[in-house]
């Protein structure tokens, strides 16, 4: 059986993790590593069970603490060229990925990893580069898209093949517009290359995804620009208006900044 947990989804850090039996795969290290240690055993999991480390881009709160999970696990690091680049560029990531930890990922090529087969796709971000992560183990497709300025054909086609959806939403257009932010920065969130509002969320679920999906979390929520209730409230509309019921036809979720979601069994 497939299991997820995400043990922080928002500026401050954004980490999850996919795992089987005999398998385990975590997708951005913006979490420390004492912290996962302690979100590990409250689980009743051991860092061990990680054997393959997944990075969307290179902004500090995916990647800040990559090189020492990296480093203390002997994980390999996937990403692209350009992502590893911008690591080793990152004053934030004080422990650079070893070398020969370091393994190169091509959007639309599959990938298989243990249990896992893993295809990355383009997501446009203001990163050196950013891709999302399309998932199967055990039967069943898992789908990442954090970070998203906009969605694109590409991102689409897979989230119509996904069961199971974490999708950005990260801002309600008005609370970002009427507050403290400097325009550039309100300018740069609201780009095509800056992240989901949470409208935008609605829509791209709403608007292609299949029959199949079966349960989707909204992610890396803004601190100062939404709030939770708000999130699951406007996508939980943007759904009913295309005739879709949230806890009905699809179970909807919001992924906590700062605190472990819990395990879900995806089946």
């Amino acid at each position: 059986m497939l299991r997820f947990i995400s043990f922080g989804s928002g500026s401050s850090g954004n980490c999850y993790f996919l795992y089987t039996d005999s398998d385990g795969l975590m997708i951005d290290a913006g979490v420390g590593v004492r912290t996962l240690k302690k979100h590990f055993r409250d689980y009743g999991l051991n860092l061990t069970q990680v054997h393959h480390l997944l990075i969307t881009h290179d902004h500090a709160d995916h990647i800040k603490c990559v090189g020492s999970i990296s480093h203390d696990l002997h994980l390999p690091v996937y990403a692209t060229e350009e992502v590893h680049q911008g690591i080793d560029r990152n004053y934030c990531v004080t422990r650079k990925v070893d070398p020969i930890d370091r393994h190169f990922v091509i959007a639309g090529e599959t990938i298989s990893m243990g249990d896992f087969i893993m295809t990355p796709f383009s997501v446009p971000h203001d990163s050196s580069d950013n891709v999302g992560y399309m998932i199967e183990a055990d039967g069943v497709s898992f789908c990442i898209i954090t970070d998203a300025g906009r969605i694109t054909e590409e991102m689409a086609q897979y989230i119509s093949k996904a069961n199971y959806l974490v999708i950005e939403a990260n801002h309600d257009r008005e609370m970002l517009m009427a507050g403290p932010y400097p325009a550039h920065l309100k300018e740069r969130i609201s780009s095509g290359t800056g992240h989901l509002s949470n409208n935008a969320c609605g829509e791209a679920i709403a608007q292609h995804m299949s029959e199949d999906l079966r349960h989707v979390w909204l992610c890396h929520l803004s601190e100062e620009n939404n709030h939770p209730e708000l999130a699951r409230k406007t996508v939980e509309a943007t759904l009913r208006s295309y005739g879709i019921i949230a806890g009905k036809d699809i179970q909807l979720d919001v992924l906590k900044r700062t605190v472990p979601t819990g395990i879900f069994e995806l089946v």
